[in-house]
């Protein structure tokens, strides 16, 4: 594998990487958030290591910068912060993995397999996706049912996308808060009632069998109908 190690600490840093070049692995070393960064950008590898407490540039912040120029390289964050709040915070800025110091080089080898394999067996992105009577044109942002043409504004278009990719399955409000809106959102808010009612009247026409089911106490059901 071609790999980039971003990590401040000289002893680590030499660890990691001759473990790694004995393996066979070629390895380049960026040792501050911004050289890091750059190197991500500009070069391909196959996996990224990132420590959190990087000069310059902090290792979440490269991570979302990355993910922010759509670059896709599974990133294995490798950190002393090993706290549940920290692994979250890591795995939700855009890590595929997360590893707590002091560590394990073979449970890095491994982890570092993991993501790979799992980015190589990964589908390729989906154009347009159909359920039952709906269209979904996910380039375009724009559905059809029917051959209806669906007008909708972005949320509406996240909702749906994200009620399509869980066809059959009760979805939460606190799940879609947390997929379309803001982790920190106010949980008692009625946002997801307001937009859900909104994107059911224009999904579910009558004489249409409603995609769309209220599932009482728990959430809400897209059907493929």
């Amino acid at each position: 594998m071609k790999l980039l190690l971003v990590e401040d600490d000289a002893t680590t840093a030499d660890y990691v990487c001759r473990g790694l070049a004995e393996l066979g692995h070629a390895v380049d070393h960026a040792a501050t958030g911004v050289d890091g960064l750059t190197a991500a950008l500009v070069g391909v590898h196959d996996a990224i290591i990132l420590d959190r407490n990087l000069p310059e540039l902090d290792g979440l912040a490269v991570l979302t910068a990355l993910r922010a120029q759509g670059n896709r390289t599974p990133v294995l964050v490798l950190s002393a912060l090993g706290q549940v709040d920290d692994r979250i915070a890591g795995l939700r800025a855009g890590g595929d993995d997360y590893l707590p110091k002091p560590f394990s080089f073979e449970e890095l080898i491994a982890r570092l397999e993991a993501i790979v394999r799992r980015r190589d067996q990964a589908p390729a992105a989906e154009a347009t996706r159909k359920v039952g009577s709906l269209t979904l044109d996910l380039l375009a942002r724009t559905a059809r049912r029917n051959g209806r043409t669906i007008d909708l504004l972005n949320k509406e278009f996240q909702l749906l996308d994200y009620l399509t990719r869980h066809v059959g399955q009760v979805v939460t409000r606190t799940m879609m808060i947390e997929a379309i809106w803001d982790y920190s959102f106010d949980p008692g808010s009625n946002i997801v009632d307001v937009h859900v009612s909104r994107l059911r009247a224009k999904i579910d026409t009558p004489g249409e069998p409603p995609m769309i089911r209220t599932v009482r106490g728990a959430g809400y059901r897209m059907d493929a109908v």
